[in-house]
């Protein structure tokens, strides 16, 4: 069995869920919204990433838009609920992380192309 290593802090703090959540009512009004992306995610000992821009609050979660990359060579834009990525553990029973020092160069569109290109998401 493998060992469930537990959670020190939130995943994504305060100000960047308000970040998050801003971006969510924007992206509400204008179909044009293209985000830089404000939280990297990752699995320390898989392969998935996810790169997400925006949130919407749904009863005590959160539903996070972004790219998003299971490991799979087939990353793609779409929604997953933060607590489902909280819950998630690699092989090693490693927690998602996100990636302290990841600054958004580009909107989320051109990390999506170069995805699909690469097969990965690529920072």
């Amino acid at each position: 069995m493998t060992r469930r290593f537990p959670r020190t802090e939130a995943l994504i703090p305060h100000d960047l869920r308000n970040r998050l959540i801003e971006n969510g009512r924007i992206a509400e009004d204008r179909d044009s919204f293209d985000p830089f992306p404000v939280v990297k995610l990752f699995t320390p000992d898989a392969a998935a990433t996810w790169l997400i821009t925006e949130a919407y609050p749904e009863d005590s979660d959160l539903r996070l838009f972004g790219l998003m990359d299971l490991g799979l060579g087939s990353p793609e834009l779409g929604y997953a609920m933060l607590r489902e990525i909280e819950d998630l553990r690699g092989k090693l029973g490693l927690p998602v992380e996100r990636d302290l020092y990841f600054k958004a160069e580009h909107r989320l569109s051109i990390y999506a192309k170069l995805a699909h290109h690469a097969g990965m998401i690529v920072t």
